[in-house]
């Protein structure tokens, strides 16, 4: 399986929303598509769906134009799609038969999802009945039975809650290609940790998975190549772990049982953030660091902690697109 995304633009007038976006999957995994607001990532996504017309570019699926004939794709939008006055099971239901599952299938798969999303008092929700007919005939006292009630309606759900249906609907058709624009969005952390889980099995089905997120912690969990977009135009593209190891070991956390302020100052590092003896410092690369060290050693500092890592997704994005227009 794999997906080429060449050269897509698109303008509006003057305006220039996404300049000549290009890059490729050459087998199944995660792909993130990054940038701030603003920077082309929904209208890139709905231009690979066909949802918008492209002026320039193409998006190739197994190396055919990809559509619905080509490629089996689920999407969850980042704004909500649930109709807000019509039942969730009959959408759900029809999002299926949309997708061309049939249903018997769809039946079997929304209930999969539903106990997997803990949505069932959302789309199976109990109602009690009284039952005459046993007091009559058995003349006992009267009982209860409970059969399912019709489900709830959108415009009844928290965000959170709306946001798992539309999970629910974008796997429903158990599809190949996975676009997750913001699928975090709203979610607490219980639920969080939910949706990583289902992103994680899909990962391990082979799936195909491009993601677009603020959630850099996020991104780096879970993808292996990026695209970061500021203003229209591709930034920095290519695989986060060559792109991390590209900057070197700069970032350094250390806690001390003293004070590390002036060996820091000595070596010429910069104290980015210090709370009780505990230091994140910028360094230069190891050779900074190891005059910081040998600066503590000679003060007579303990050293708890002396960690030198790579710089984090968060901080390379900021770097990229951290400006202020005027």
């Amino acid at each position: 399986m794999s997906l080429s995304v060449k050269n897509l633009t698109k303008s509006y007038g003057n305006k220039v929303v996404v300049d000549h976006l290009s890059f490729e999957m050459p087998g199944p995994g995660v792909y993130a598509l990054l940038g701030t607001n603003g920077a082309g990532k929904t209208t890139s996504i709905r231009m690979m769906l066909n949802m918008l017309s492209r002026d320039e570019g193409e998006v190739l699926w197994n190396g055919k134009p990809l559509s619905v004939d080509t490629c089996n794709v689920g999407y969850l939008a980042e704004e909500r799609g649930l109709y807000p006055k019509y039942q969730l099971l009959d959408q759900l239901m029809y999002f299926a038969r949309l997708r061309g599952v049939s249903t018997e299938e769809a039946k079997k798969r929304i209930r999969y999802w539903s106990g997997r999303l803990h949505a069932d008092e959302y789309l199976y929700p109990p109602k009690k009945t009284r039952n005459r007919a046993r007091k009559v005939a058995l003349g006992g006292p009267e009982s209860t039975v409970t059969v399912t009630g019709p489900s709830m309606k959108a415009d009844q759900l928290s965000k959170g809650n709306q946001q798992k249906i539309q999970l629910m609907a974008a796997l429903i058709s158990d599809p190949e290609l996975i676009i997750l624009d913001e699928p975090l969005s709203g979610l607490d952390p219980v639920n969080t940790d939910l949706f990583k889980s289902i992103i994680r099995e899909e990962i391990e089905a082979g799936k195909t998975l491009i993601m677009s997120s603020h959630q850099m912690a996020t991104v780096e969990e879970f993808c292996t190549d990026i695209t970061i977009m500021d203003r229209s135009k591709t930034v920095l593209q290519g695989n986060l772990n060559d792109i991390k190891r590209g900057y070197g070991r700069v970032n350094l956390l250390l806690k001390t049982e003293g004070d590390a302020s002036r060996a820091i100052a000595r070596a010429g590092a910069q104290i980015v953030t210090e709370k009780e003896q505990e230091y994140t410092v910028k360094v230069s690369g190891d050779e900074q660091a190891n005059r910081l060290l040998a600066g503590l050693v000679e003060d007579g500092v303990r050293v708890v902690t002396f960690d030198l890592r790579e710089p984090s997704l968060h901080e390379i994005f900021v770097e990229k697109v951290g400006h202020i227009d005027a």
